[in-house]
């Protein structure tokens, strides 16, 4: 059974191809207890795919755009985190993964703004705008809570432990 388990995995995985995994937020995570969860999460989703975190200054609704267009990759899915957005369960975002992969997307890029909110025109720009809750959730919490969720995503799409 576990043999047969595995080379289920192994085939499932085969099938998909690599997307990077870009988490672009406004801020930096300081407190050293949520910084060491936060690159735990960013170290596991490290064994899927390629993992990016890229903090940006703060400052004037333009400076940040202009610093977000800057780091966002180029041909990247945008994906703005809003408190208004999209609701979607775990096996929602690993099906938005699995998405991404069967169809050769290079990079999904999150966005988190900062104590402001994203740009409008950033978030205008994302082809999606997800809710990671209705409640409004600093942008470190934000970030530690989507790192978690990208981690249980691939878990899922791999059958894997973690996400029963």
């Amino acid at each position: 059974m576990d043999r047969r388990r595995a080379r289920r995995t192994q085939r499932s995985s085969e099938r998909l191809a690599c997307v990077k995994i870009a988490i672009i937020a406004v801020g930096k995570v300081k407190q050293l207890g949520l910084r060491a969860e936060l690159d735990d999460y960013l170290k596991r989703l490290s064994r899927y795919s390629s993992c990016s975190e890229i903090e940006l200054k703060d400052g004037s609704d333009s400076d940040v755009a202009a610093r977000f267009e800057k780091a966002i990759p180029e041909r990247a899915r945008r994906i703005a985190l809003e408190v208004a957005g999209k609701t979607i369960s775990s096996q929602g975002l690993a099906d938005l993964v699995a998405h991404a992969e069967q169809t050769a997307v290079p990079t999904l890029a999150f966005l988190i703004g900062g104590s402001y909110g994203l740009p409008k025109t950033i978030s205008a720009s994302a082809q999606l705008q997800l809710s990671l809750s209705a409640m409004t959730l600093p942008h470190r919490l934000a970030r530690l809570l989507l790192a978690e969720q990208l981690y249980r995503a691939y878990t899922i799409l791999r059958n894997e432990p973690y996400s029963h």
